[in-house]
């Protein structure tokens, strides 16, 4: 994956990754462990505990796997996110089909993206509305399909670059 096509994650999230998949790594020998103690019980064939070991040494090794791929795959940085344009690392605060009560604040990002602020959403670049919002300045409306088929209007209120500290809190004046 080439450089500017890796995603945006939060600084909090690189590292509630890397603390995972650091937790894994340092699990990796005693599941060897359990999997040797339980082959040597016998007959592999009816073994449930040998099972049980090889299928957690299978799941580990996924999410080993997955989270790695996330890491080499994304970036912290937020080089280009700007104040007043909603931007993949950018959170923003809109409102809906012009009524300025029907209102959300949502990270642009993917996923992997998701911080550990319960009141912060974080919506996919590329589902309907995190597309809709890409490139878009304070102010500006647009209109998107939602999946269940309807068009809706979202206009941007304001956008800024991700800020733990701030994320979830709408701007004073806003």
């Amino acid at each position: 994956m080439a450089e500017n096509q890796k995603q945006y994650i939060t600084p909090e999230m690189k590292a509630k990754l890397e603390h995972e998949l650091q937790a894994l790594v340092d699990h990796r020998p005693a599941v060897a462990a359990e999997i040797n103690e339980r082959r040597e019980e016998g007959d592999l064939k009816e073994n449930a505990g040998y099972d049980a070991a090889r299928e957690m040494q299978d799941q580990e090794e996924a999410r080993i796997k997955q989270i790695s791929e996330i890491l080499a795959n994304s970036t912290t940085e937020r080089e280009g996110v700007v104040e007043g344009v909603a931007l993949v690392g950018s959170v923003v605060h809109v409102y809906y089909n012009g009524d300025k009560g029907d209102k959300e604040t949502f990270l642009i990002g993917t996923r992997a993206a998701a911080t550990d602020n319960e009141d912060l959403e974080t919506y996919s670049e590329h589902s309907p509305l995190g597309a809709a919002l890409l490139g878009a300045q304070e102010g500006e409306t647009r209109e998107y399909t939602a999946p269940n088929g309807a068009t809706l209007s979202v206009t941007l209120e304001s956008a800024a670059p991700y800020d733990s500290q701030l994320a979830a809190t709408p701007r004073a004046g806003k």
